[in-house]
């Protein structure tokens, strides 16, 4: 039985969270491996021949979408301690660590002195709107700390969009857990730490 390997960690460091980019491929590769084919990864988990195979099955189309879909518990447990959980956490520290990042000074941002003058020659200006309606638009240039946090909280509530998706294909086919993916991860913590 294969089972399916989470992406490696980035190297966290302010350059990698502000390249966006780089940032988003990352989140996006990690979700389509383990959340996005959660179905073919649950899929793997079963073993058809278990018992042998039998002529018979074949003989009649299977429609009943339940039969034969519950997956072995132990096979289960297995992939969401070490394959779903892990990756999921990945992606959490990721975006914390960027959130850290969005929240701290940026003495290092390119744009600083740029936004400083485009904003000094606002103060300066004139504004008489009733020659010039427009004149009172100013859009300053937003800082990369500030873009950062926005993309942070895009990222986190996709995130929990996704899980809540993926947990449901879990509870269905590995037998139903009554917790939602916020318990269920946090009780994986738990059991981690110890």
């Amino acid at each position: 039985m294969s089972q399916a390997k989470s992406t490696s960690a980035p190297a966290l460091s302010p350059q990698f969270c502000f390249n966006e980019r780089l940032l988003r491929d990352f989140l996006l590769l990690s979700r389509s491996t383990i959340d996005d084919s959660i179905t073919q990864n649950l899929n793997a988990l079963v073993t058809p021949a278990r018992d042998g195979f039998d002529p018979s099955s074949t003989s009649a189309r299977q429609i009943d979408s339940k039969t034969g879909s519950t997956v072995n518990p132990t096979a289960c447990q297995s992939f969401t301690d070490n394959v779903l959980f892990p990756s999921w956490q990945m992606r959490s520290d990721v975006l914390n660590y960027c959130a850290g990042v969005a929240t701290s000074p940026d003495p290092e941002d390119p744009d600083l002195i740029l936004r400083e003058t485009e904003s000094a020659r606002d103060r300066e200006r004139v504004v008489n709107e009733r020659l010039d309606p427009y004149s009172g638009r100013f859009f300053p240039r937003e800082a990369r700390t500030e873009s950062l946090a926005t993309v942070v909280r895009n990222q986190r509530s996709v995130e929990e969009i996704i899980r809540a998706r993926t947990w449901s294909m879990v509870t269905e086919r590995c037998g139903g857990s009554t917790s939602n993916w916020e318990e269920a991860l946090n009780n994986w913590r738990e059991r981690k730490q110890q």
